[in-house]
Formats: C-alpha cells, structure tokens, sequence
C-alpha cells in the first residue's frame, strides 16, 4: 500500500481511528480505554481535532484539557498508570504512523505525541502528589 501524506483532516481520522483499534485491542491499555469511553465515534473525531489542530491543518476546532482528562482517567484506574502505559501508548502511535504516513507532518505527529506524552505523565504525577498532600 501506498503511504499517504498526513495532510488533511480525512487522513488525520484514519491515523486516530487506525491507532485507536490498536489500543482498543492492546491488553494492557484495551481495559482502561473501553472502560472509560461509551462513545467510540465521539472520541474518534474529538481525537481527530486534537491532531488537527497539533499539525497545524485545522485550527481552533479542538476544545478540550488533556491534562485534566487524564488525571481523570488516572483516577479511574486507582493511580496505576505509569510509564509502561505512555511507552505502549507512544509505540502503537509511532507504528501507526509508520505504516500508513510520509512525509514532514509524521515526524511532526512523532515528537508532538513524545513531548505530550511527558508532559502528561508529568502533569499525573504531579496530581498525585498535591492530593495526597
């Protein structure tokens, strides 16, 4: 198969739904994610915003606060997300990347997911603390 340009919105949906059907299926992640989202579709295009917006095709169509969604989720499994978690979260999202996508705006889509990824587990941590404070 030819690697398409990640250049429109349409090919941002098929990375965040390709990517996404890893997830769902992952055994480490798969529970966390289903357990927490009712609406697939609503994510997937919520999702699909976010990545519009982060590589700068569509802008201000994304409203939302990572952080805050994911100091929930955090919360929702007890505190236990930890590295491993970020680490396969950001293989499958490198992988994904890799086999459908060419072109500037994959590496741009690889170091935006590293940054955000830190900045997440960094932010969770930090969470952690100031409530068991």
């Amino acid at each position: 198969m030819k690697k398409l340009e990640l250049t429109t919105k349409e090919n941002v949906f098929l990375l965040v739904s390709s990517f996404y059907d890893k997830i769902r299926k992952d055994e480490t992640l798969g529970p966390i994610f289903n357990g927490i989202i009712t609406d697939w579709d609503h994510h997937l295009q919520h999702l699909t915003n976010f990545w519009s917006n982060q590589l700068f095709i569509e802008r201000g169509t994304y409203k939302g606060n990572p952080i805050a969604v994911h100091n929930k989720v955090d919360n929702y499994t007890n505190n236990t997300i930890n590295e491993m978690h970020f680490g396969i979260w950001l293989n499958y999202w490198l992988e994904t990347l890799d086999e459908l996508f060419e072109g500037d705006n994959v590496n741009i889509a690889k170091n935006r997911a590293r940054n955000m990824g830190s900045n997440i587990h960094i932010h969770i941590f930090s969470a952690r603390q100031n409530t068991s404070s």
